[in-house]
């Protein structure tokens, strides 16, 4: 099943005027390393697309952009609008989009 990509910037866009929902399923060391301001982390290995309502498109996101694509492939066999952010926090990153820590400090994506 093929599943929409989008760029950091038009994924910024759909969480700006849709409500989307930036879904970050990398693992729990790379989230607490860094991630994008407002995102949800759930591990791939934990992803329940029961879990995701028909109410808010999902943006799926990772390091490079490959386990959101599975990430996002299961979403979407479930009914869930969603979309797959090309290149993941590297390219998040590369725009120039923030990235933090828990505690609002700058992170990295590693």
């Amino acid at each position: 099943m093929d599943v929409p990509e989008v760029d950091p910037i038009a994924a910024m866009r759909l969480v700006d005027e849709s409500g989307a929902i930036l879904l970050d399923v990398r693992e729990d060391d790379e989230w607490a390393a860094g991630h994008a301001p407002g995102a949800v982390h759930l591990r791939l290995g934990r992803l329940d697309p029961r879990t995701f309502g028909a109410s808010a498109p999902v943006v799926a996101v990772c390091r490079s952009g490959n386990r959101s694509g599975s990430a996002a492939r299961k979403l979407a066999a479930a009914g869930v609008t969603v979309y797959n952010l090309v290149g993941g926090m590297k390219a998040w990153r590369e725009a120039g989009r923030p990235v933090i820590r828990d505690d609002g400090t700058p992170g990295t994506v590693l």
